[in-house]
């Protein structure tokens, strides 16, 4: 009743890491406030614009919204500085990467069917997975750790790794790239973290602003419409970009597009600059913002704190991480306190600081 890549769709959204994506942060920690983007409503505002990119390209829209759903299974709580805290931490035991993350998690961490260990998901998904950001060889340490997670997966030489992905996969990177420039714009403005009328220089979103205002649009109204406009440009220029690289093709197959000298699904000169300005802006004014810093400061000592107990004391973890914690090593025990912490939400994550310690930094 269901093509491959659908199944794999259905069981991706059927899994428990894609639920605890709803308490999982995007860019503002869950309690900060009931309209801003989690990692889950970011996985299906990807999801939806990688339709849309694949539809019109006339690829596989059931593999390209599969890959977009799953692409952030692996991330740890609290966002990059969960990330970061947990990269320190098992900077010793061969390193954390959350693209890596996701494909254990997808592979050997979800147990669930009878049959077998993760959700038996087709190779081009997971090869989408693994590399949507484009080849893994001379990735450093992004490498080092994918390699190590795909030999234990039994995955080892099967994912072309110095190879561009599938069409798909593309197209739910560029989604990706689309979704959060614009999404966490959004939800900066709605934050008062900026203002509309501070971005009327800023690429991208400025010439879309400059017209709203000149407009007289009531804020609300103004914000939605930059969103909505800004994803509309970015969405018809990878189409139109995208199909010009297509077409020129020597060989229109996938092992054409793996082969390519550059992605096939990409914007064009003009575009890729005004989105690398406006990441500039966020990262400048959003993403470092003073009120951001600190919670994301606090957050990274809440992961470590938690990492470090653990390894110290695996009898503070639930019994089944217990056992696996307690049989390999030091490596193998970091590893699993790793597991455990990453599949962690940003609630748990505070629920277990607090009964395991004095005091909990306020993520306020």
């Amino acid at each position: 009743m269901r093509t491959p890549f659908q199944r794999d769709r259905d069981r991706i959204v059927h899994a428990t890491a894609f639920r605890r994506l709803t308490y999982k942060t995007q860019v503002f920690v869950f309690h900060e406030g009931d309209h801003y983007r989690t990692r889950l409503t970011h996985s299906l505002e990807v999801a939806q614009i990688a339709r849309a990119i694949a539809r019109m390209l006339g690829l596989d829209e059931d593999l390209a919204e599969a890959l977009a759903l799953a692409h952030d299974l692996g991330h740890p709580p609290f966002g990059h500085a969960g990330e970061r805290a947990l990269a320190a931490a098992m900077g010793p035991f061969g390193g954390f990467d959350h693209n890596a993350q996701s494909l254990k998690v997808v592979t050997r961490l979800e147990r669930k069917y009878a049959g077998f260990d993760g959700l038996n998901l087709t190779y081009e998904t997971l090869e989408g997975l693994a590399k949507h950001n484009g080849p893994i060889t001379g990735q450093g340490r992004h490498e080092t750790v994918l390699r190590q997670e795909m030999e234990a997966a039994g995955l080892t030489d099967q994912l072309y790794l110095d190879a561009f992905a599938p069409a798909e996969a593309q197209a739910a990177a560029i989604a990706d790239d689309i979704a959060y420039n614009s999404h966490d714009l959004d939800d900066g403005l709605r934050a008062g973290l900026i203002r509309l009328d501070d971005l009327v220089d800023v690429p991208l979103a400025g010439g879309f602003v400059a017209e709203l205002l000149r407009a007289g649009l009531e804020t609300q109204r103004a914000i939605y419409e930059v969103n909505r406009r800004m994803i509309s440009a970015m969405i018809a220029d990878a189409v139109c970009e995208s199909r010009e690289r297509l077409a020129g093709l020597a060989d229109q197959s996938l092992a054409g597009v793996r082969a390519a000298s550059a992605p096939v699904v990409g914007h064009s000169a003009q575009r890729r600059a005004e989105a690398q300005g406006l990441k500039d802006y966020l990262f400048a004014n959003v993403y470092r913002h003073p009120r951001v810093m600190a919670v994301m400061a606090a957050a990274e000592t809440i992961v470590r704190d938690l990492f470090e107990r653990y390894m110290h004391d695996a009898g503070q973890m639930p019994e089944s991480w217990r056992a696996s914690a307690e049989r390999d090593g030091q490596g193998g025990r970091a590893a699993v306190v790793a597991d455990f912490v990453a599949g962690m939400t940003d609630r748990y994550a505070l629920k277990e600081h607090r009964r395991l310690f004095d005091a909990t930094p306020d993520l306020r």
